[in-house]
């Protein structure tokens, strides 16, 4: 009678082990991966009406309190703005992406990507703005309030060639 409820035991720890256990890690992975970037897209789309509209509020609006990412963005918003000039067209072009870290509330991606299409645009002239080179960064994205936000853009260097 002692070994049948430790064998009972047993089994339903094995049984909650193999429950617990992803079929494909590899497929858990990437549809996480694809749900965070359809959340940077969305992201990226609002960023670019916010350039295409020269609207500052907009913009820091897409960006945590107190992100060094949010004032540099802004930064290069006002410096258009100063030369009578707007961006339209921006678009960024995911060339790789992957997870790094999901947490409630919390995710972070390290992405490969450019800048594509964008117009220095002002009331009497529209000039192709060169493509960006594709750079990797570190991008993490919180949760504020309902709204995913970028909290900061981080580069991650490139190693030097030999």
């Amino acid at each position: 009678m002692g070994v049948k409820p430790r064998f009972l035991a047993l089994l339903a720890v094995l049984l909650v082990t193999t429950a617990c256990r992803p079929v494909d890690a590899g497929r858990v992975d990437t549809r996480l991966t694809a749900e965070a970037l359809a959340l940077l897209r969305d992201w990226d789309d609002r960023r670019s009406q916010a350039w295409t509209e020269g609207d500052a509020g907009a913009l820091a609006g897409l960006y945590t309190p107190g992100s060094r990412s949010g004032r540099k963005d802004r930064a290069m918003l006002a410096a258009y703005a100063a030369r009578g000039l707007r961006v339209t067209g921006l678009q960024v072009q995911v060339l790789d992406a992957s997870l790094r870290s999901r947490a409630p509330g919390r995710i972070t991606l390290e992405v490969t990507d450019r800048v594509i299409g964008a117009h220095a645009v002002s009331d009497t002239f529209r000039i192709p703005l060169p493509r960006d080179r594709p750079s990797t960064r570190v991008i993490s994205l919180r949760r504020v309030a309902g709204a995913w936000l970028v909290a900061e853009v981080r580069p991650v260097p490139t190693p030097a060639r030999p």
